[in-house]
């Protein structure tokens, strides 16, 4: 008998978070490249573990100090580094490479919705990611339609994603075409040349 509850992909978030279950193990480095109000940074803080690290930005003060709160709520805190930076600034910050990144794109919930990510300096971000990203390692992008130029950050988004040259990344998008209310996009890109150094 079919369990009609079960589905695969729950949504395009939900999704991203499986993977990041799947590539990171205790020690890793990991980026929240939008640490909004923490639950990804939350997420990626559990999975390093105890000897790994999470770079976290956000260029919103409000956003980092809400996922400070959270984090030190769970007594994670000292495994994540806070960064109030764009994220297009990533590669001043790290000193070790990373296997996983995570993008949530649009406003900070809760806050000014006027302010949101911007397709131009998170191009830059994946680029710069890309580069420093271990082999094997991924980055997730979860990007929505529903705000004013969400729905240009996508297309610019798989405009620049579709011209990556398939011989460093392996790139793929997930969009719920049957939904309503502007379903959130996920885009999934994969560094190739084997597997972790």
């Amino acid at each position: 008998m079919i369990d009609k509850t079960f589905t695969i992909f729950k949504s395009a978030l939900a999704f991203s978070h499986q993977i990041a279950r799947n590539k990171i193990k205790a020690g890793d480095i990991a980026i929240d490249a939008t640490c909004g109000r923490g639950f990804d940074t939350l997420l990626l803080a559990g999975l390093v573990g105890e000897f790994g690290k999470v770079y976290a930005f956000d260029i919103q003060e409000e956003a980092i100090e809400s996922s400070r709160h959270r984090l030190a709520g769970e007594g994670l805190l000292e495994r994540v580094e806070f960064i109030q930076d764009d994220h297009s600034q990533v590669d001043f910050y790290l000193a070790a490479r990373p296997i996983m990144c995570m993008f949530n794109l649009g406003y900070l919930p809760g806050g000014d919705h006027s302010k949101t990510t911007r397709a131009s300096s998170t191009i830059t971000a994946f680029d710069k990611m890309a580069d420093l990203l271990l082999p094997g390692g991924s980055i997730t992008m979860v990007a929505y339609c529903g705000h004013k130029g969400g729905n240009e950050e996508v297309q610019a988004l798989r405009l620049h994603l579709a011209g990556v040259s398939q011989r460093n990344l392996e790139v793929v998008e997930l969009s719920f075409i049957n939904q309503v209310n502007n379903p959130a996009h996920l885009f999934v890109a994969t560094k190739l040349n084997g597997g972790r150094e």
